[in-house]
């Protein structure tokens, strides 16, 4: 065997052998409301299924989908008491299937772990409030969260770069960071947010319930992007692709992409790295999702790859 086949070799075994990208599973359809009336129950809980189906806060009054909360029991497959309330479970399928028919997206049940991190951070009956908190809209919105203690600062006490807060994250098993910094110059309870992700950062002002409730927002407008719904290879060949770092890297960045389902390496020649993405809206939905990105930049397309410059 040559060398350089053995080098790709190696490289394939090695980002096999990689950590698996965090996004994890929400159940979306399976729904707890606190009241004792069934009725109200499940046409509630329906519209809690749409906000957290579709990732629109709005959803569960879009007349659009107005049919789905009046004629909520054909889409039940259980419903029971539990813990002072009403545990529902919807058939998913189904209801996925509405939706799309009625002209809306459907966000990916897998969906990017976002670590919450406060600064400065909480300590002891407020740090439980607010992991309460921050916990019960994220449940609502159906986004895996996690209030973390992390640091934002080096060891100098120099800010540290959105690309290095997300690596330390990643470490701890999570795609995305949701920062919250205490605002001094607003009313008590008001933070700053920054949602840094792969594909890029934003930012708004708000209360414990606007930073998850941002957060979502962004999060399910980024998977707008992968629509159409059809899926098909794209291959994205990367230049500057030198260590084993850089591919874990990009294969990260790739396997993270909202509509992805598989991304791996094809081939690797000196610094340049081409990978098959299986992706819903092919090539046309990784070039939109990668427009923000701080660390992929696009150079052209050659021979049906599209060309990218990691930095």
């Amino acid at each position: 065997m040559s060398p350089p086949r053995l080098c790709f070799v190696v490289l394939v075994a090695l980002l096999t052998g990689a950590p698996a990208w965090a996004a994890r599973p929400v159940r979306v359809y399976e729904v707890s409301i606190r009241t004792s009336d069934a009725a109200t129950a499940l046409q509630e809980g329906m519209r809690e299924a749409l906000v957290r189906a579709t990732g629109r806060r709005d959803a569960g009054t879009d007349p659009a989908l107005a049919a789905l909360v009046t004629n909520t029991t054909r889409y039940v497959l259980s419903s029971r008491a539990a813990d002072g309330g009403i545990q529902i479970v919807f058939d998913g399928a189904a209801i996925e299937r509405e939706i799309v028919a009625a002209g809306r997206s459907v966000w990916d049940r897998e969906r990017p772990f976002t670590l919450v991190v406060l600064s400065p951070p909480l300590s002891g009956s407020s740090a439980d409030g607010a992991r309460r908190s921050l916990e019960e809209v994220a449940e609502s919105r159906g986004l895996p969260v996690s209030l973390v203690p992390m640091a934002l600062t080096d060891a100098g006490g120099n800010e540290l770069t959105p690309d290095a807060v997300l690596q330390n994250a990643q470490r701890l098993g999570g795609d995305a960071v949701l920062i919250g910094r205490a605002d001094p110059g607003a009313s008590s309870g008001q933070w700053q947010w920054t949602l840094v992700t792969g594909l890029a950062s934003e930012s708004w002002t708000g209360a414990l319930d606007a930073g998850v409730n941002g957060a979502a927002d962004a999060l399910a407008r980024v998977q707008d992007a992968a629509l159409p719904l059809t899926e098909s290879d794209a291959l994205v060949q990367v230049s500057g692709v030198a260590t084993l770092t850089d591919y874990a890297t990009v294969e990260r960045l790739l396997s993270g992409l909202p509509g992805v389902r598989r991304a791996g390496l094809e081939e690797a020649q000196g610094a340049i790295a081409t990978f098959r993405v299986l992706i819903r809206g092919g090539a046309d939905a990784v070039q939109r999702a990668l427009a923000g990105s701080t660390r992929l930049t696009r150079s052209g397309v050659a021979d049906s790859r599209l060309l990218y410059q990691l930095h």
